[in-house]
């Protein structure tokens, strides 16, 4: 059994699963899983050209064709990272009308280290984070335009582990 395993991590390591620990791995690279394994989490690079959006991110739902994207900007008093997260948004001049109907979760992200200290997700060139804790992300989905037939239908925890590192 032990080759086995050997087999599989030199095969995962092959292929560019990337590294296998969160520090060793920047967080606009960091891929996380919900609990049950469904949906998915994947930071992308932002780049110095964006002003406002300090990380990017897609949420890919289980059973679905469809991936949700996600922001990550500075707001509040004292500032800290708030996240929004989206599903069919229009594009170009939208009023806050379009905005909030397309909007399926928003709020602050925090993050939770091996030990369980819980922190706020900090920039993409940072190590990626343990988890990711979205507050109340699974009843958001369930509520939005992204749950129904051909969508999300399977429930979403609030908590995303780091799975892996994007190449």
């Amino acid at each position: 059994m032990r080759g086995g395993k050997v087999l599989l991590a030199t095969l995962a390591l092959a292929l560019g699963a990337g590294p296998a620990h969160a520090s060793e791995c920047s967080q606009a690279k960091a891929i996380y899983a919900d609990q049950a394994g469904g949906h998915e989490l994947h930071f992308e690079p932002v780049g110095s050209e964006a002003a406002v959006t300090s990380n990017h991110f897609k949420i890919r739902l289980a059973g679905a064709s469809l991936s949700l994207d996600g922001v990550v900007m500075a707001s509040g008093e004292p500032e800290r990272p708030h996240g929004i997260v989206m599903h069919d948004c229009p594009t170009g001049d939208v009023t806050g009308a379009e905005l909030s109907a397309c909007t399926v979760w928003q709020g602050p992200i925090y993050t939770v280290d091996s030990g369980g200290k819980i922190g706020l997700l900090e920039a993409e060139d940072s190590p990626a984070a343990e988890q990711i804790l979205l507050p109340d992300f699974g009843p958001s989905l369930r509520a939005s335009t992204a749950w129904g037939e051909g969508k999300a239908q399977s429930n979403s925890s609030d908590v995303f582990r780091f799975t892996g590192c994007a190449a």
